[in-house]
């Protein structure tokens, strides 16, 4: 059985404002039920984002990374999850921060996501907090190492 067709690029937020409401409206607000006035920011157009895309163009999934040196708002539409979208979405974001020569990227992983960025080589910090209502655990990731 084949992958599922999808590709990662990089996005506007300006123009693809749009596509990134696709993903992260369902996810974040109807899903986790995360307040629409905290799913979208100021941060927001000052970050690059990235989108995945089906064969026909849709949106799929999304990521940010912040001029922090942070990683957010990884997003994968539930019938996409499992399929390497967020494994694309996340490579893609780490391979922009190690170009653009950071020493290192963190993140908030929601609980359920910790082991998914084990997987990516991120590391846990500090202890569990509540974030939008949802418990999250801070994670790290060297970039001045070559492994990652």
């Amino acid at each position: 059985m084949s992958k599922p067709a999808f590709r990662v690029i990089d996005a506007d937020y300006e123009r693809d404002l749009a596509l990134l409401r696709a993903v992260r409206e369902p996810v974040f607000v109807i899903e986790q039920h995360v307040p629409l006035a905290l799913e979208w920011d100021t941060l927001d157009p000052e970050c690059r984002h990235v989108l995945a895309l089906d064969a026909e163009g849709r949106p799929i999934g999304t990521g940010r990374l912040t001029p922090m040196h942070t990683i957010g708002r990884m997003a994968v539409l539930a019938d996409w999850r499992g399929k390497g979208v967020g494994d694309a979405l996340l490579g893609r974001l780490i391979a922009q921060a190690r170009a653009a020569d950071w020493p290192a990227v963190s993140l908030h992983a929601q609980i359920d996501a910790i082991g998914f960025y084990r997987k990516h080589g991120f590391v846990t910090e500090g202890g569990i907090y509540i974030e939008a209502g949802i418990p999250h655990q801070s994670m790290t990731l060297d970039l001045t190492s070559h492994g990652n």
